[in-house]
């Protein structure tokens, strides 16, 4: 029998499949009052697939593993902006990079050497905000190795991140002097439009990568970068993701949340250096060299 029939509402227990999978996937949890929400983001490939009702749909999910990550790409939301949260770059611009550029001056090559993680990146917008940041206030002409690996869960965001472009009212959310010397006015086909030069491309690189997940990275990062992803994760995905967070980061780097998420008062050994950003707890008597 074909599966593209007419769509029916989404039974209770159709729901409880369709929360079921994307746990398990994602670790996101949809709410009960996430239904609505789930309807609404599948609605469009239901009818390119010939109108599959929602429950016929949860099977081929279950079953097609591309199609699964085309479910998982629909329910995240990739909602983003140059230059998110000022504070957070206000605290690497007036504290954070005197400093590593204050002991990269008398130290050797290494300590030159800076790697970064931006996790749940989305289009890009934060990776290349933090790209411009980096190389302005660490120059490749003083022998500053800047490295920043841009994650998300989704392939087809990553793609757009990839190809660093936007479109050109996206310009006001950048600092002028920022915009001038990093940025590219489209002409001709690319009117309209604006894109990251090649001194900050070269920078990035783009990484599927999912938090809830073995993973397979390696290494550590002195920044990491995780804001407003945890909040679609319930305790359990969250501590996961956590985890693995902190165990990519520097005993000297920092974490930086979204302005909703915290991890004060939860067990993790790490202390605050300002709300929503966070330091390993570092043993007595060893002071922090970075962050």
């Amino acid at each position: 029998m074909s599966e593209a029939v007419q769509s029916s509402p989404l039974t209770e227990r159709e729901f409880k499949g369709y929360q079921r999978l994307v746990y398990r996937e994602a670790g996101i949890w949809l709410s009960p009052a996430k239904k609505a929400l789930l309807v609404g983001r599948v609605a469009r490939r239901l009818r390119e697939l010939g109108r599959l009702s929602l429950g016929a749909y949860l099977r081929r999910v279950e079953e097609d593993e591309a199609e699964r990550l085309r479910l998982l790409e629909a329910l995240c939301t990739h909602e983003t902006h140059f230059f998110r949260e000022p504070r957070h770059f206000e605290l690497l611009e007036r504290e954070v990079l005197p400093r590593w550029r204050a002991r990269g001056d008398t130290g050797s090559g290494e300590g030159r050497r800076v790697r970064v993680w931006s996790a749940g990146c989305s289009t890009g917008e934060e990776p290349f905000s933090l790209a411009m940041v980096l190389r302005h206030h660490l120059p490749a002409a003083e022998g500053w190795d800047i490295q920043i690996l841009a994650t998300d869960l989704s392939t087809c965001v990553l793609e757009r991140a990839r190809q660093a472009l936007w479109p050109v009212e996206k310009a006001e959310e950048i600092p002028k002097h920022y915009l001038r010397a990093y940025m590219l006015r489209g002409v001709g086909s690319q009117e309209g439009r604006m894109k990251a030069g090649p001194e900050l491309r070269a920078l990035v690189r783009f990484q599927r990568v999912n938090l809830n997940d073995d993973d397979g990275m390696v290494g550590r990062f002195d920044l990491v970068f995780c804001r407003n992803v945890l909040i679609y994760f319930d305790a359990a995905s969250r501590a996961r993701a956590v985890e693995r967070l902190l165990g990519h980061l520097s005993p000297h780097g920092l974490l930086f949340l979204g302005h909703a998420e915290s991890l004060s008062g939860q067990g993790w050994q790490v202390r605050t250096v300002m709300p929503t950003v966070y330091a390993p707890r570092l043993p007595a008597g060893e002071v922090a060299r970075r962050g």
